[in-house]
């Protein structure tokens, strides 16, 4: 399993720089201006200048080995500074947001916070839902619970997230007033009062994104559990003599998680890109809706790191994955 784990770690080198290039040159030759927001009254001269400074005057395969330079050694660099104290990063250019002309990993560590309570408990509390009503509703076919189970997935996954969203809103919010609706980033957690504040500006955009990612999951469990619950190895485990539970939570569920793992590893990287939509509509200031603005402002440089975040967070939970499904079925061997 190491070896995999390190070859697999020396194959996304070349893949996650074949990435990057074409990340770059998309963007890069997307129009845009980092001098676009400037004042009117600063003469053509000094724009140009401060173009000639940030290397627009390079060529691209110059300017994209600064950017990859800039992004994993200047970068982490900056963070060993502020963490430790240290003063690598002293002199280095960072990559620097055309809107704030704030260094963009900057912005993007201030959103995080916001991004990982929000989605990040969404999809822990989808994937916790999904998981049980995806064995019994399998387990169950055709039963009414099985019967409510599809209704409620066909819903929270065919009915978009904006549309929810909108609804929660007008019928908790608006009607009722038991939720506010919109999301108060300003406000810190210190005392139990401003933690049941939190949890109230919380629960519509988690229980928004939570059904959807519970309707898919769910899904994808019972469609796992029914294919392995009529396998020959079932039958032969209860002939033995095996309880019930132990053939159906040991046996089945485990060789059933392997398809269902990487649903749930691959959707990880979307709690880091944020949930654009429900972003926007709650409020949440936080990753996606950092993204939409850079896209409408033109901020190359911004959208040109978070893409690649994203990136390198699919390629790695990729790999993550991988290596679980050797965890749960010992018959796969990758040495």
């Amino acid at each position: 399993m190491l070896t995999y784990t390190i070859r697999r770690l020396i194959l996304a080198i070349p893949v996650l720089l074949l990435i990057s290039l074409i990340i770059f040159m998309l963007l890069k030759l997307a129009p845009g201006d980092p001098t676009a927001q400037m004042p009117l009254t600063i003469p053509p001269d000094v724009k140009e200048k401060m173009k000639e400074a940030m290397g627009f005057n390079k060529p691209l395969l110059v300017q994209y080995a600064l950017w990859l330079r800039q992004f994993f050694i200047v970068e982490p660099l900056h963070w060993c500074d502020v963490l430790f104290g240290t003063h690598f990063a002293t002199g280095l250019q960072r990559i620097i947001s055309w809107q704030t002309r704030s260094p963009v990993f900057d912005i993007i560590w201030q959103r995080i916070p916001q991004t990982l309570t929000v989605v990040g408990m969404s999809y822990l509390i989808g994937v916790l839902i999904a998981l049980p009503i995806g064995i019994v509703s399998a387990y169950r076919q055709y039963s009414w619970f099985d019967q409510i189970g599809t209704f409620v997935s066909m819903v929270g996954f065919s009915v978009p997230t904006f549309f929810t969203g909108v609804l929660l809103i007008v019928i908790f919010s608006v009607e009722l007033g038991w939720f506010p609706s919109i999301y108060d980033t300003t406000l810190v957690v210190h005392d139990w009062a401003s933690f049941a504040k939190q949890v109230r500006q919380m629960a519509m955009p988690v229980a928004v994104l939570a059904l959807y990612n519970a309707a898919q999951i769910s899904r994808f469990m019972r469609a796992s559990m029914l294919d392995n619950l009529h396998q020959d190895y079932v039958r032969t485990a209860r002939a033995k003599g095996m309880g019930e539970r132990v053939v159906v939570l040991v046996h089945v569920l485990r060789n059933s998680l392997i398809p269902v793992v990487t649903v749930i590893a691959l959707g990880v990287p979307t709690i880091f890109g944020g949930a654009i939509i429900t972003e926007q509509v709650f409020k949440v200031n936080g990753l996606g809706q950092l993204l939409i603005t850079a896209i409408y402002a033109d901020d190359v440089p911004m959208v040109q790191t978070l893409t690649f975040i994203f990136a390198i967070l699919i390629v790695l939970f990729n790999l993550v994955a991988d290596i679980l499904y050797g965890l749960l079925d010992p018959r796969i061997r990758y040495d």
